[in-house]
């Protein structure tokens, strides 16, 4: 393995080779968001003297343990308030001008990093010849703590700190990536989940305006978006926990991680995530994409077939839940959709957990997915569809095509030992993670992911709405599920109207 040596804006990053790819990992792309830092925007990055060793990642955000994240694959365990760090897999810092590809992480904004094994961007640019770099961001209250409503002036974008910093790190590939053998400008963001809907969000952000070209978004819309009243109450039960007055906002910046952590944890789920709060995102997202924001950016979008079944899969509840209980949860879930959802829920049967699951998943992933696509494509915006419908062969089977299952087969890293816990071992596996593989290759390069390894893949229309379904054998089918499409769309344009 020889020494890569590159010259960055900020100084030189000494990487390796490793094969056929050269690798930097661990360059910092802003300057630490600590002290007097914490709950600020990024701020840039200060420059250094000699060369600096790349060799190695740099820490992960804070997070606290999650045990869904360690069955996932992504559980670091070298965490740190320094958080704002990069890496980049490239066949050769030369001056190729290859496509590059930004992957944004999941982890419901609470967990996960840029350096698990499932990233691992090898295969990518030895493969695809594209440049591929993962980046962490502040997660958590460090990342999306709402604080503007109680001091708009110094924290009034301290809800959106992690997606700034996801700016940050765009800026820092317009302005570097060059050296590493990529093309600045055709850069393509892809993430899952709260990455999915990181690039949702970006795709309606003044400030990553023209920092990529094109877009993928695997199980994640930016139609959950948080607003100000939501957000400003989850960093009110953070306050309270530290008994820490409205008026003394400035103790949070000394308070140990470690307490702030601990603190957080009776914050609700999903309460701590990206914030419409009327700056760094100016107003809803789908308001701004159908006012054709986004309109030039290439959109590939797709959702697996049983998202949902992954997070009963690990909430206890499940086993012991009652029938009151049941509909009490279906409820609350659904909120007031359920008046108009129940009656066609209830032609299906009983309610039960697996017609919950199902529930969900459209409600929370697929409908938003299909709502967006059709939002772009008033805008003349291109775009492909697909569901992942490879049911995963682990733990004989229960997992279905749960969350979070189709990553590894994008990344092709079903190689990795520990991904066998979410995929199982079926052999049929290896081919289904070429295809997708070879199809996002394609999207980085020409913004369309047809290739020869899959069936012909039509854009997605009002019309066929064709979707590419992953599995043993791939399909296209046009509008699966339309009647379920049609229900949610009557029952949420019932709400607007009242």
């Amino acid at each position: 393995m020889s020494t890569t040596i590159v010259r960055t804006r900020y100084g030189k990053v000494a990487g390796k080779r490793e094969g056929k790819v050269s690798v930097w990992k661990g360059i910092p792309y802003a300057a630490p968001p600590i002290n007097h830092l914490r709950f600020c925007p990024p701020m840039q990055l200060e420059s250094w003297d000699g060369v600096r060793e790349a060799k190695s990642f740099g820490p992960a955000a804070m997070q606290s343990e999650r045990e869904i994240m360690k069955f996932m694959g992504d559980a670091p365990t070298n965490i740190s308030e320094d958080c704002l760090y990069l890496n980049v897999w490239s066949p050769g810092a030369d001056t190729k001008q290859r496509p590059v590809m930004v992957w944004i992480h999941g982890g419901s904004f609470l967990s996960g990093s840029g350096s698990s094994s499932l990233y691992d961007g090898t295969s990518f640019a030895e493969q695809g010849d594209v440049v591929v770099v993962t980046i962490n961001y502040r997660l958590g209250v460090f990342g999306f703590l709402h604080l503007a409503e109680m001091d708009g002036e110094k924290y009034a974008t301290s809800g959106n700190c992690g997606l700034l910093d996801q700016v940050a790190a765009l800026k820092w590939v317009n302005e570097n990536i060059e050296a590493f053998g990529g093309d600045p400008n055709k850069v393509t963001i892809f993430g899952e989940s709260a990455g999915a809907i990181s690039v949702g969000s970006l795709l309606t952000m003044p400030s990553a305006k023209g920092l990529f070209n094109q877009a993928i978004l695997q199980s994640g819309s930016p139609s959950h978006l948080l607003n100000s009243e939501v957000a400003t109450k989850a960093a009110e039960i953070l306050l309270s926990e530290l008994q820490i007055g409205k008026e003394e906002l400035s103790k949070l910046e000394s308070i140990p991680a470690e307490v702030l952590l601990k603190a957080a944890e009776d914050i609700p789920w999903m309460s701590l995530g990206p914030v419409i709060d009327g700056i760094s995102i100016p107003q809803q997202p789908e308001k701004a994409l159908s006012e054709g924001f986004a309109k030039d950016i290439s959109i590939l979008i797709g959702t697996t077939l049983d998202e949902w079944r992954l997070f009963t899969f690990f909430n206890p509840m499940w086993k012991q839940i009652n029938e009151n209980e049941l509909v009490k949860v279906f409820e609350q879930s659904l909120g007031p959709l359920w008046p108009e959802i129940s009656r066609y829920l209830l032609d299906e049967g009983e309610l039960n957990q697996a017609l919950y699951e199902h529930m969900m998943t459209y409600n929370v992933f697929t409908f938003p997915a299909i709502h967006l696509s059709e939002i772009q494509i008033m805008q003349g915006t291109p775009v492909w569809m697909y569901r992942f419908d490879y049911q995963s062969t682990a733990l004989d089977g229960v997992l279905k095509a749960c969350h979070g299952l189709e990553i590894p087969f994008v990344w092709k890293s079903i190689t990795k030992s520990e991904t066998e816990n979410l995929t199982g071992d079926a052999p049929e596996r290896f081919k289904l993670a070429n295809q997708m593989h070879r199809a996002w290759i394609a999207f980085a390069h020409t913004g369309n992911p047809n290739t020869l390894e899959v069936p012909d893949w039509p854009s997605y229309d009002l019309e066929n709405r064709a979707t590419m379904l992953f599995n043993v054998e791939n399909e296209i089918v046009n509008d699966p599920d339309s009647e379920k499409r049609l229900i949610w769309k009557n029952a949420t344009e019932k709400l607007k109207v009242n």
